[in-house]
């Protein structure tokens, strides 16, 4: 294996074993919130290339049939096929389903807790079970402590959705057990290198059509309007390279009753010379699998402290795909990113908030950088009481990005402001297109008058 997964392996064995004896605080529910839920990082370690022997006769090889497993994460560590091995993240890829704000994303197994749980880490292992049929509370696999607990709140942190707990897993065996998504939830697993959510080739850019959340105050007509103005808004992403992937063959369309050779038809004949694919659109499970939104968000903590820990100066800020917009964006954004440079470059990214196009997700110490709710405001509103302070320390949007209001926090300082600033110029982006609309206007009706007097 490379040196660059051995280096992966190292700084993994001492984030994991420092998880697993020093966990994060836990987040208690919020009097405005009931809701609560779990997801699972289930990290695998996949070993070196080897031939495979052929068996002799009747005879079965079995690697240390006796041996049991690893009970502890330095032991499991010590094997020397984990040191040569690659590490691997469990990713999902959520079934489509109308209505649903995680309809297609991927994430981290996981789901609401239940009343039935003991607790926020068996909700982990019981939703994971469910959605993946990989059973977590087995000799087989170690829990390694925690990320961040995270409010999970809508657009502009009004409303406060759950409170997100996430737990990681070490699957100790060489082979993984079989994996059976669960088709109404889950459209595939994909089993991810951490070399590939690490390295900066793989980094890319969400769009987001944000007009559609502006479609039910506004109306279908200025909606559509703002949509053409505006274009969409762009996050940091990661694009997913998987080392194994499992569809659930059950769901509806997983083998496409339209397509096949289409030569012989009229726009077959039509597409043929120019080389022009037939259609852009394909299935749902063929799509680019991207990372991005509260999941990097919840992720990040763990890879920025893996080499080459570069996770803070991979991320890109939010901005919209329309030139001027992006320009006034960068213009009225410039001075306060300036001036929280500092922090970026100081390599700490201890815990950070996430955000996607309809939710925000806070964590609990010192939050940081990853995804960000569009239109969302940083607002830093005093606390009440001590209770309220605290929820407010762990508040983070379901893109990805902090929106708490304890100044101590690291992402507060980067990203305080940010979304006002946007805000501002969104507003004269607007006003300003509007001016030229009518302008532009005033000119064609005044054109038109003198074109009109001139044949008169």
């Amino acid at each position: 294996m490379s040196d660059e997964s051995r280096a992966i392996v190292q700084a993994l064995q001492k984030v994991l074993v420092h998880r697993s004896q020093h966990p994060y605080p836990h987040v208690p529910t919020p009097e405005n919130c009931k809701k609560r839920a779990s997801v699972a990082a289930v990290i695998r370690v996949r070993p070196a290339f080897a031939p495979v022997v052929a068996a002799s006769g009747s005879v079965v090889d079995v690697e240390n049939p006796s041996s049991s497993p690893p009970a502890t994460l330095e032991e499991f560590f010590s094997q020397e096929w984990v040191q040569q091995g690659d590490p691997e993240l469990l990713f999902i890829k959520r079934a489509g389903r109308p209505g649903d704000r995680w309809s297609g994303h991927t994430a981290l197994p996981g789901g609401k807790r239940d009343p039935e749980d003991a607790d926020d880490l068996a909700a982990a292992i019981r939703e994971t079970r469910e959605e993946t049929g990989l059973d977590l509370d087995t000799a087989g696999c170690l829990h390694a402590g925690n990320l961040p607990d995270r409010l999970v709140s809508t657009a502009w942190g009004k409303e406060t959705l759950m409170v997100l707990c996430p737990y990681i897993f070490v699957l100790t065996s060489k082979t993984s057990p079989a994996l059976q998504p669960q088709p109404t939830e889950v459209a595939a697993l994909h089993w991810v290198s951490l070399r590939a959510l690490l390295s900066p080739t793989l980094r890319t850019r969400e769009f987001v059509d944000i007009s559609s959340r502006m479609a039910k105050h506004v109306g279908p007509v200025i909606h559509k309007i703002l949509r053409f103005t505006m274009g969409r808004m762009m996050f940091s992403a990661v694009r997913l390279v998987p080392s194994e992937s499992v569809y659930a063959s059950s769901i509806p369309g997983f083998i496409p009753s339209e397509g096949g050779d289409t030569f012989g038809t009229v726009s077959g004949w039509a597409q043929a010379p120019y080389g022009v694919p037939e259609s852009s659109k394909s299935l749902a499970f063929q799509q680019p699998i991207l990372l991005w939104g509260l999941t990097l968000g919840v992720l990040a903590d763990l890879l920025d402290q893996l080499p080459p820990y570069n996770a803070v100066a991979l991320w890109k800020y939010p901005t919209f795909t329309v030139p001027d917009l992006r320009f006034l964006v960068y213009l009225f954004t410039r001075k306060m990113r300036r001036d929280t440079a500092s922090l970026v470059s100081s390599g700490s990214w201890p815990n950070q908030t996430a955000v996607d196009s309809s939710t925000e997700a806070t964590a609990t110490t010192a939050a940081t950088v990853t995804e960000a709710e569009p239109i969302a405001a940083v607002t830093v509103a005093p606390a009440r009481n001590t209770d309220e302070a605290d929820a407010d320390r762990h508040r983070v949007g379901i893109g990805g990005l902090g929106v708490g209001s304890d100044p101590k926090h690291s992402m507060v300082k980067i990203m305080a402001g940010y979304y006002d600033n946007i805000n501002v110029a969104i507003g004269v982006f607007l006003a300003y297109r509007a001016l030229a609309a009518m302008g532009l206007g005033f000119y064609a009706y005044r054109f038109w008058q003198r074109r009109r007097g001139s044949l008169l």
